[in-house]
C-alpha cells in the first residue's frame, strides 16, 4: 500500500510542475499513473487541478476504489453528458499523458472539451516519477532480495536436459511463490515480456523486443522470450528476470553454463564486468546519460567486440541502462542522445551484453540506485558466470 504522504507528495510536485508552465490541471486515464498518485489502480480517471484537492473518477470498481484511495474525492465517472460540466469553467488548458492515450480517447475528449487546450505533460511526469522517494527504494531493495533469492536456486533446477521453457517455468514458478507480481508493466507500445530463460543460438536470435536479447520464443505470435529448445551443453544460458515487488520492479541478468564455455565468451563476459565497473564507479548526480553510454561502447570497440555490443549488428540496442520502478522503461536512459542529468533517486539497470549469433549472448544486469556521492547495488548476488 503506498503511504498518504507519498501520495501528498507526489500531487503537490505535480501541481507546483503545473502551476509554473500555465496549466490549469491534469487529467490521468492510464491506470498505473492513477495509480501512482492515488494508490489504486481501479478503471479510473483522476484529475488534478494546479490548485485544490484531486478527484478519482471511477468506472469500476467504485466500492474497491473508496477503501483503496488516497485521494479522498471519490466518485461514479460521469456519463458523457455531464463530463465537461464536472470542470470548473475557469480550465482552459488540461495536461494529458499523450505518450499513452490513444487516439480514439484524445478525440473523445476533444469532441467533449472543444474550448480546452491539451497539452502534452508525458515528460513531465516521467521525470517527476524518476526519483524515487527513500519508501520507493525500500519496495525496490525487498524486490531486488527476493529476486536474489530466486536465482540461487537456479542451480538446484536447471539441469541437463533440461527446456528452456522449464527453466523459465521454474523460475517463475519460484517469483509468484515469493509473493511477486506477475505481470511485468512497460509504457511502450508493442513491448511486452515476462523474463528471458534462454541459451545458445536461440538466446541469440534477433527479435522485436526493445533489448539487446529477445530469444526465440515458442512461436511467431510471440517470438520472444524462452522456446522448447534443451539447452545444449556448453551454450551460454542467459537468465534475465525482474523482481516485482508491492508494484516496483528491479531487473538483473546472470549467466549459467554446463561444462565451460569457450573463450572468447569468457573475455567478453570480462568486459561486460569492466563496463560495468566503470559506470557505477564514477556514477553520480551530474552525469550526463549520454557520456556513460559512449564511455562504455568505447570499452566494448577497444575489446574488439563492437559489433556484438548490446545486439546484432545492424540491429543493436542503443543504450546501455534504463530507469526501472513501476515500468521496466523508465527514465533515466542511457542511450545515445539522451542529454538528460542523472539525479539522486534514479533506479538505473546496467545491462552490457554481448550478442554472438548461431552462439549465444554473454552479459550481465544490476539494478542500481543512484546516492548523492555514487550509487547503491540492489541486486546484491554475485555476478559471476555459474558453472554446473
Amino acid at each position: 500500500m503506498v503511504p498518504a504522504a507519498e501520495s501528498e507528495i507526489r500531487i503537490r510536485g505535480l501541481q507546483r510542475e503545473l502551476g509554473e508552465r500555465g496549466i490549469d490541471g491534469a487529467f490521468f486515464v492510464y491506470p498505473l499513473d492513477v495509480y501512482y498518485f492515488c494508490g489504486s489502480r481501479q478503471n479510473a480517471g483522476l484529475w488534478v487541478p494546479a490548485d485544490g484537492p484531486p478527484t478519482l473518477l471511477v468506472r469500476k470498481s467504485l466500492t474497491r476504489a473508496r477503501q483503496e484511495s488516497l485521494v479522498e474525492d471519490v466518485r461514479p465517472f460521469p456519463p458523457s453528458g455531464e463530463f465537461a460540466a464536472f470542470f470548473d469553467k475557469k480550465v482552459g488548458r488540461i495536461g494529458l499523458t499523450f505518450d499513452v492515450l490513444p487516439v480514439q480517447q484524445y478525440q473523445y475528449y476533444q469532441k467533449l472539451f472543444s474550448v480546452m487546450e491539451f497539452v502534452d505533460i508525458s515528460d513531465i511526469y516521467r521525470r517527476m516519477r524518476s526519483v524515487k522517494s527513500p519508501w520507493e527504494l525500500a519496495q525496490m531493495k525487498e524486490s531486488g532480495r527476493r529476486l536474489c533469492d530466486v536465482f540461487e536456486q537456479v542451480p538446484s533446477f536447471l539441469t541437463r536436459g533440461i527446456r528452456e521453457c522449464e527453466l523459465a517455468a521454474g523460475i517463475e514458478f519460484r517469483l509468484r511463490a515469493g509473493c511477486t507480481q506477475g505481470p511485468l508493466r512497460m509504457r511502450a507500445l508493442n513491448q511486452e515480456i515476462t523474463g528471458l530463460a534462454v541459451a545458445g543460438e536461440s538466446a541469440a536470435a534477433p527479435g522485436c523486443f526493445d533489448g539487446p536479447v529477445t530469444g526465440k520464443g515458442l512461436s511467431n505470435s510471440a517470438p520472444y522470450g524462452p522456446s522448447g529448445n534443451v539447452i545444449a551443453e556448453g551454450a551460454p544460458v542467459l537468465v534475465d528476470y525482474p523482481g516485482v515487488f508491492n508494484g516496483y520492479i528491479v531487473d538483473m541478468t546472470r549467466v549459467f553454463a554446463f561444462g565451460g564455455l569457450d573463450t572468447d565468451m569468457k573475455e567478453a563476459f570480462e568486459v561486460s564486468l569492466e563496463i560495468q565497473s566503470r559506470l557505477t564507479n564514477i556514477l553520480r548526480p551530474g552525469l550526463i546519460c549520454e557520456d556513460l553510454y559512449e564511455g562504455a561502447v568505447k570499452i566494448a570497440e577497444s575489446a574488439g567486440l563492437g559489433e556484438k555490443f548490446m545486439g546484432h549488428t545492424g540491429e543493436q540496442s542503443k543504450f546501455v541502462g534504463h530507469g526501472v520502478g513501476l515500468e521496466l522503461d523508465e527514465l533515466p536512459v542511457l542511450a545515445r542522445r539522451f542529454r538528460h542529468t542523472i539525479e539522486a533517486g534514479h533506479t538505473i539497470a546496467i545491462e552490457p551484453k554481448f550478442v554472438f549469433p548461431g552462439r549465444g549472448v554473454i552479459g550481465i544486469e544490476n539494478t542500481f540506485a543512484v546516492t548523492a556521492t555514487g550509487c547503491e547495488k540492489l541486486t546484491d548476488f554475485p555476478d559471476d558466470i555459474v558453472y554446473l
